[in-house]
């Protein structure tokens, strides 16, 4: 089964019945606590919560490689920068060293830190959209963003357009796969040839891609403004959310798990940490 990133999958599991507005605020204080400087065990804790969650919300196993692999790609890319500029002294850390490329312990666990901080970002972010319907999304933006409308905030018109851009992600994806394979059919070759051939390969995607793009743009403008959708009219809602016990458990774990990762950036002397690790991934 082919899965796109930021497709709601609709299944049976309890992240899934998860109150939309609870859901939202845990996921962004697990954002937010990656940003902490805890090193690789505070990631490792992060780690865990965001896989028991996942596995929770009964998604498939495989997601996990398919948005590994541009991050690996990424991780190669930043490491080889960081052989230039993650250099460390000869005493220390060094491995090897032939003029500006420094090979060190710090050049790889920097890279290897930035690489787990966005693959963790974004499988947060695919847990939050494939859990959570757009309309559901759109609604939990809003109530949360409702103390704004005190200065005036455009509350509704900003959650319409975070959903609509979220849920725009897998449409111009599969889309991207279909102009991909009509232009493979008239012997486009993205793969193979030089790297100029390959970037005039790549305009016909592109060019093709942004067309599409901003047609569908104009259709769903004209089926929004059809149905008498006024961005500044007064709505009521049909769906009405409840918090129960198990959103009032999931927001305890996210709230928890946010307050443990500060306390452990601020005092890390207090926790067990790895010293060889501790010495070389400080960024």
């Amino acid at each position: 089964m082919k899965i796109s990133f930021g497709r709601y999958l609709p299944l049976n599991s309890i992240v899934h019945r998860v109150d939309p507005r609870i859901k939202l605020v845990v996921l962004i204080c697990l954002i937010v606590s990656i940003f902490f400087h805890t090193g690789f065990e505070g990631y490792a804790i992060i780690g865990v919560a965001v896989l028991t969650i996942f596995f929770c919300a009964k998604l498939p196993f495989l997601m996990l490689f398919r948005l590994m692999r541009p991050i690996l790609f990424m991780t190669i890319i930043l490491f080889m920068i960081n052989c230039f500029l993650a250099g460390s002294s000869p005493e220390v850390g060094m491995i090897w060293h032939w003029g500006a490329i420094k090979l060190s312990y710090k050049a790889i666990f920097v890279s290897l830190y930035t690489g787990v901080r966005i693959y963790l970002m974004i499988l947060i972010t695919t847990i939050l959209t494939t859990t959570t319907q757009p309309l559901d999304l759109t609604l939990a933006l809003e109530d949360i963003m409702m103390p704004l409308k005190v200065i005036k905030f455009p509350v509704h018109i900003i959650s319409m357009i975070i959903s609509i851009a979220l849920r725009s992600i897998p449409t111009l994806l599969d889309e991207a796969g279909r102009i991909l394979k009509a232009q493979a059919s008239r012997g486009v070759d993205l793969k193979n040839g030089h790297f100029k051939e390959k970037v005039k390969s790549l305009v016909s995607l592109i060019i093709p891609l942004l067309v599409s793009s901003f047609q569908k743009a104009e259709d769903l403008a004209y089926a929004m403004d059809s149905r008498g959708y006024d961005p500044q009219g007064k709505r009521t809602r049909f769906r009405q959310y409840h918090i129960d016990f198990k959103d009032i458990c999931f927001f305890i774990l996210g709230v928890g798990i946010l307050a443990f990762i500060i306390s452990y950036s601020v005092h890390p002397n207090i926790f067990w940490r790895i010293p060889f690790i501790d010495d070389y991934y400080a960024i």
